[in-house]
């Protein structure tokens, strides 16, 4: 019998393998070139960020595949690659000086960035669940160092140990089952699970979306998978904590999506009133723990956590409304989270940050631009108009009424006003207390590339909210 070498596509791998690239050509620069600052690799990560996006912006109304339809190059999968660059590009802006400052290595932390962008990538290229899997583990393996990267400070060193334990367990749940899903059905694609399993009820699949469930539920924050964020998002570098809660939401949620709806038939079992539960713990339990917080850092990551119930709305709706919503959501989310810990970057001076509330007693006095940037980004978390939080909140619980899910989207509703209390807390300690003790009253100048990168986050969480028609369009066409 003639053996025939099947046509091998890389196009549709372009997002996931420039990155790869990058990264590696980055390894090779900071080994073999002279000189002990590399603070020019920067540079070249984000060059390769941009080659990226353009490659993948390319991709755009395509459609295409690869490897047995594993790798599927759609418009949403497009969409979701695009979101995790820009969050690449803009933390690699915001960490160049906070590196500097702390005198940690340019070329590791940069091709560990990148290497953990070529995972979420693939990840959200998947349409196969070994692929996934590969996505999953990409994305986790450079991001368990980066929590550990900053390694004088104890800290950092627990997060990247609680991270890198709690994530191995999640990945064997993730990866036992995809054993039972593959036992149940005989295949790994996503199609062709649904064929396999359409209009059946197999207690075998059941069980192994199951611990698919727990794998997503740990990448995103989901109730009751949560407890390693708080710890996690203290402890890590800032601009890794903001990619985390940006980037790798989008791209599981991606893998998510995909899944539920494409795999997983409402005919095996009644998964959106489990989803629909789900949202409502982890949004509820965000906003009540985030009440309590005295660092900012925790009460952001916990605000995360809440915001991964709202974008869990979206799936519950499992319709092309909820999926663009949810697109739109992920979109704001990146730039407005951003904004918030790229402000809270600039707030610092030198290698100290401000951390506590009461560290943020009267900055608007000593930094004005930066505590008008932080007030922004939290306004647009709480959902104030006319910033992109309160468009996004829109879209999604807008999708969840004409779905008929009514009562979800007035839980949601409720959530945001609790989340208000929280937000307007540091607001109210920048503007309406004195300065905090142990601080310069007349503090350095922003690094430029810093407040560049504050400043275009904050822009974008202005010009999505005043004129979201633009992002909307292009989240809607992406789900078609």
């Amino acid at each position: 019998m003639p053996f025939t070498i099947p046509e091998i596509n890389l196009v549709p791998l372009l997002p996931a393998l420039i990155p790869a690239v990058t990264a590696m050509l980055i390894m090779l620069a900071d080994a073999l070139l002279p000189g002990k600052s590399k603070r020019w690799l920067a540079a070249v990560a984000l060059l390769g960020l941009a080659v990226s996006a353009y490659f993948t912006f390319t991709l755009y109304g395509t459609d295409q595949s690869a490897f047995n339809n594993s790798i599927v190059a759609n418009n949403f999968s497009i969409g979701i690659c695009l979101v995790v660059i820009a969050g690449a590009f803009i933390t690699v802006l915001l960490s160049i000086d906070f590196l500097n400052a702390r005198n940690l290595d340019f070329g590791e932390y940069l091709a560990l960035l990148l290497g953990a962008v070529s995972g979420m990538t693939l990840m959200a290229l998947a349409n196969d669940l070994i692929v996934i899997f590969l996505g999953l583990e990409l994305l986790s393996l450079p991001l368990y160092v980066l929590s550990a990267f900053w390694r004088t400070n104890d800290l950092s060193l627990e997060a990247g140990m609680k991270y890198f334990l709690l994530g191995a367990f999640s990945s064997a749940f993730f990866l036992y089952g995809i054993a039972l899903v593959y036992g149940a059905t005989g295949t790994t694609n996503l199609e062709l699970i649904r064929s396999a399993v359409d209009g059946t009820s197999n207690m075998l699949f059941v069980a192994g979306i199951g611990l698919l469930l727990v794998g997503f539920g740990f990448k995103v924050g989901l109730v009751p998978f949560q407890w390693w964020i708080p710890d996690v998002y203290e402890g890590a570098p800032t601009p890794i904590t903001g990619f985390m809660s940006v980037a790798t939401k989008a791209a599981a949620f991606a893998a998510f999506f995909r899944v539920f709806m494409i795999a997983v038939p409402l005919t095996a079992f009644d998964w959106q009133t489990i989803m629909a539960l789900l949202a409502v713990v982890t949004m509820t339990v965000g906003n009540i723990a985030a009440l309590v917080q005295t660092n900012i850092k925790r009460m952001l990551a916990y605000s995360a956590i809440a915001n991964a119930g709202y974008i869990l709305v979206a799936l519950v709706v499992n319709n092309a409304e909820g999926l663009s919503a949810a697109l739109f959501y992920l979109a704001a989310y990146t730039v407005m989270n951003l904004a918030a810990f790229g402000a809270v970057i600039a707030l610092g001076q030198g290698d100290r940050e401000r951390l506590t509330m009461s560290e943020l007693s009267g900055a608007a006095q000593q930094k004005p631009w930066a505590a008008a940037a932080l007030a922004i980004a939290l306004l647009s978390l709480a959902g104030f108009p006319p910033f992109a939080g309160f468009v996004a909140k829109f879209f999604v619980f807008g999708a969840a009424v004409n779905a008929g899910y009514v009562w979800l989207a007035v839980i949601g509703v409720l959530n945001s006003l609790v989340a208000v209390y929280y937000y307007l807390g540091p607001i109210v300690r920048m503007y309406m207390q004195p300065p905090a003790e142990g601080w310069q009253q007349t503090p350095a100048r922003t690094p430029a590339l810093l407040a560049f990168a504050v400043v275009v986050v904050v822009l974008l969480t202005i010009g999505f909210g005043l004129f979201p028609s633009e992002l909307s369009q292009f989240a809607q066409a992406a789900v078609k």
